[in-house]
């Protein structure tokens, strides 16, 4: 049997946030480049199959491929960070200030790889802009516009709303950078990650990371949204409420109810109690 219990995994998710909490910068960037880009390969599949067949849902249960691979490789998605790194803090085994460093350089990584791809794919749907965009092209354009100015549109009711999609979107996804522990064996991992991340993306919650690769692209294919609407409407409200949905809902909740017991310091023979002789 490969299943790990709840109280181990917890146990394993504040053992993580420390290896994380270790890793210099370089590692963090590239690392964290690496997931961006893999996640919007991802993204643009599940585009892709959605358009191909008419039916959202296949989109949404091909998704995860690209968060297995995240999980499987170790590499560095900010969102999931925000639920493990707090626990070192918590534990007494880092700072904050340690992990709001970790935070950035992960989240300019995944900004980074996430831009990157899309730009590459941009490049190849649209033939270097000599085309316009149509089929999955035409999906992230719209997208791109209902993630922003459709935002803009509905003024704070907008801003609501996107920041409590993002809460559900990054409970969802952190489970599955939880659920990955309860297993040791490479499918178990994969198929425990699985459910989770079919679940965040089919009710079409607000991914900090998806978005830094939906949005970015979309503009480069035409999308009539400016940076100001990109990070005002969108991008900050979203990473706030993934830091909210992921730290509150996932990691502190499940700490505080397996928190791991502190070991017993072994009392010294001087200390042991005497019982009197008979």
């Amino acid at each position: 049997m490969d299943y790990t219990k709840a109280a181990d995994v917890v146990a394993t998710m504040v053992d993580t946030a420390q290896k994380k909490l270790a890793l210099e910068p370089r590692d963090l960037l590239i690392r964290g480049a690496l997931s961006g880009a893999l996640l919007g390969a991802a993204t643009s599949l599940a585009f892709g199959a959605a358009v191909t067949t008419g039916q959202p849902i296949v989109g949404a249960l091909i998704f995860p491929v690209g968060f297995v691979m995240i999980v499987l490789l170790g590499l560095e998605l900010v969102t999931g960070s925000f639920a493990l790194l707090p626990l070192g803090p918590l534990a007494g085994k880092a700072n904050w200030s340690t992990v709001a460093s970790n935070w950035s350089w992960v989240f300019l990584g995944n900004l980074l790889g996430s831009i990157a791809y899309g730009a590459l794919l941009a490049i190849a749907l649209t033939n270097m802009g000599t085309s316009a965009p149509a089929g999955v092209a035409a999906r992230i354009v719209a997208i791109a516009e209902a993630k922003t100015i459709a935002n803009e549109a509905l003024g704070a009711a907008g801003i609501i709303s996107v920041f409590v999609k993002a809460i559900l979107c990054n409970w969802l996804v952190c489970l599955g950078v939880v659920m990955a522990m309860t297993s040791t064996s490479t499918v178990g991992k994969i198929a425990a990650a699985w459910l989770p991340i079919v679940t965040f993306f089919a009710q079409g919650f607000e991914h900090a990371v998806v978005n830094m690769f939906v949005i970015p692209t979309g503009m480069m294919m035409g999308a009539k949204v400016s940076v100001y609407e990109w990070w005002v409407w969108n991008q900050i409200p979203v990473t706030l409420g993934n830091i909210v949905g992921g730290f509150v809902f996932t990691g502190l909740a499940l700490y505080a109810t397996y928190k791991p017991a502190k070991q017993m310091t072994p009392m010294s023979p001087s200390m042991t109690p005497q019982v009197p002789a008979e």
